[in-house]
C-alpha cells in the first residue's frame, strides 16, 4: 500500500505562484509513475501532468503547458508541481496519484489517491 499526502494549495491572486508537495509514505516511489490531477466543483476529475519513475517522460495537460511543472525527488519519496501564472481557472482541488510499472498515463487509472489540496485563484 502506498499512501499519498498533498500539501501546498491554499489561496493566490492570478498570476501567483504556489508549488505543491506529495509525500508518499508505505512504500518507495522510485518505481511508480506518478501524476496530478484536478477537479473543479462540479466538474470531472482531469489530468494536470505526469512523471514517469525516472522523470525520463513527462506529460503535461494542454491548459498547463509553460506554466506547470511536474518533478520528483524518489530520494525523498515525494513529488512536486510548480505552478506559476496561475489562472482563474485553475481554482480546484488538486490530487496526487501513484502506479507501479512505467507507463505513464493521463487517465484516472492510478492505483493510489491522495485527499488532495485546494488551491484557489482569485482574479
Amino acid at each position: 500500500q502506498v499512501q499519498l499526502v498533498e500539501s501546498g494549495g491554499g489561496l493566490v491572486q492570478a498570476g501567483g505562484s504556489l508549488r505543491l508537495s506529495c509525500a508518499a509514505s508505505g512504500r518507495t516511489i522510485g518505481l511508480y509513475g506518478m501524476a496530478w490531477f484536478r477537479q473543479a466543483p462540479g466538474k470531472e476529475r482531469v489530468f494536470v501532468a505526469a512523471i514517469s519513475w525516472s522523470g525520463g517522460t513527462i506529460k503535461y495537460a494542454d491548459s498547463v503547458k509553460g506554466r506547470f511543472t511536474i518533478s520528483r525527488e524518489n530520494a525523498k519519496n515525494t513529488v512536486y508541481l510548480q505552478m506559476n501564472s496561475l489562472k482563474p481557472e485553475d481554482t480546484a482541488h488538486y490530487y496526487c496519484a501513484a502506479r507501479p510499472g512505467m507507463v505513464v498515463s493521463i487517465t484516472p487509472n492510478y492505483d493510489y489517491w491522495g485527499q488532495g489540496t485546494q488551491v484557489t485563484v482569485s482574479s
